[in-house]
């Protein structure tokens, strides 16, 4: 179990899209918590990333600020950096989150879109506030990419994706927040496991995550990072 807990895995996950002919690859990982990103595990990521997107509960209150500081640098070696926030971020302190973030050049999306940049076919990143502290403004989040052809939605907490889903247009949805149970008997856990499946229409991406909550320990639901390639066809 404790050896589960730390292994890294690496999920590749392909989009068809219609568009001028690029593969635009972002590269998911969520619920880092207590947990080191291994550099080894960077090293293996060989092609080039257009967005590093964390899912939220990059940290809790038992993670070092040098530790949080050190995973997003290792990050950075990929690519571009946004961050979305989730229900344990803010216990190491949103001020100090916040300073962290802007010293190192990461983009918190927050109630907004942003542009993917360098890229021949735009593409959206729009996320929520934590769904949990009753600030999300989906409104807002939808208001830039509004009529937009390539949308990627995340939210840390995957339970507003149906809500989403019906009500605004989006291409690719990203979550993580529920461990895929952690602890899980066969089929049995607290919570589903991870998946990546077609949900009414739209790619749906739920990660087990990286990192664990309470204690270091994983069964029957391994840990997970993620590598989507946007896969543009020629028109």
């Amino acid at each position: 179990m404790v050896k589960e807990a730390f292994e890294n895995n690496v999920l590749h996950h392909g989009i068809p899209l219609q568009g001028k002919q690029e593969q635009i690859s972002l590269f998911f990982i969520s619920d880092v918590h207590l947990r080191k990103i291994d550099e080894k595990m960077i090293d293996t990521v060989e092609q080039p990333i257009h967005a590093v997107i964390i899912g939220g509960d990059l940290a809790d209150k038992r993670t070092p600020f040098s530790r949080i500081e050190e995973n997003i640098k290792l990050l950075k070696t990929l690519g571009p950096v946004y961050f979305v926030w989730g229900n344990n971020d803010r216990e190491v302190g949103e001020g100090n989150l916040r300073e962290l973030f802007h010293k190192l050049n990461v983009t918190i999306i927050e109630n907004d879109a942003i542009l993917i940049p360098q890229t021949q076919n735009e593409c959206w990143i729009s996320a929520i506030a934590d769904a949990t502290s009753q600030n999300a403004d989906y409104e807002n989040a939808f208001l830039k990419c509004k009529g937009a052809k390539n949308v990627v939605f995340v939210s840390h907490n995957p339970e507003v994706f149906r809500m989403v889903r019906r009500n605004y247009k989006t291409d690719l949805m990203m979550g993580g927040h529920l461990h895929g149970g952690q602890i899980r008997l066969g089929p049995f856990g607290m919570h589903p496991h991870g998946s990546f499946s077609i949900r009414e229409g739209v790619p749906t991406l739920i990660s087990n995550g990286y990192g664990t909550t309470a204690f270091p320990l994983r069964f029957g639901a391994k840990p997970q990072c993620h590598i989507i390639t946007l896969n543009f066809e020629g028109q």
